[in-house]
């Protein structure tokens, strides 16, 4: 069971939650960050952090599905990009809203850095999810 929680005293958060609350024995992923390369390891949206967001968000797509999880199940993410300018932090964001990623809401930081580990890398996403319980199967005899 997750709980997402807005703290009443504190600034409403835009489409994330101050933090989540996740029972004791719920499965976690821990997720390595998503970066923007496609399968044969060649970087997508060269120059471009919002075609960067979209490869990232569809990599950490395949990483929940490859765990049990999805984006309605992530509790917590940190979001990278190498800018200084706000209107770009403000554009990824905005893919990251529209993939249903926030959903949740899920906790979140958005951060401008100076570089990440691929050249030419714009774009990474760190997240953590509940995996929920799958039913088991029903077996005949």
């Amino acid at each position: 069971m997750i709980r997402r929680v807005t703290a009443p005293a504190l600034f409403p958060p835009p489409a994330y939650s101050h933090a989540s609350v996740v029972e004791a024995g719920t499965k976690l992923a821990f997720l390595a960050g998503s970066v923007p390369l496609d399968a044969d390891g060649e970087l997508v949206g060269a120059g471009d952090p919002v075609r960067q967001a979209e490869q990232v968000l569809a990599n950490l797509e395949e990483q929940l599905r490859a765990v049990g999880s999805d984006f309605a199940h992530v509790l917590s993410t940190d979001v990278y990009v190498v800018t200084t300018e706000p209107a770009v932090l403000a554009a990824v964001w905005k893919v990251v809203e529209a993939s249903g990623l926030s959903t949740g809401p899920h906790s979140s930081t958005l951060l401008g850095v100076s570089c990440l580990g691929y050249p030419g890398q714009l774009v990474e996403i760190t997240a953590t999810a509940a995996v929920p319980e799958q039913p088991e199967e029903v077996r005949t005899p």
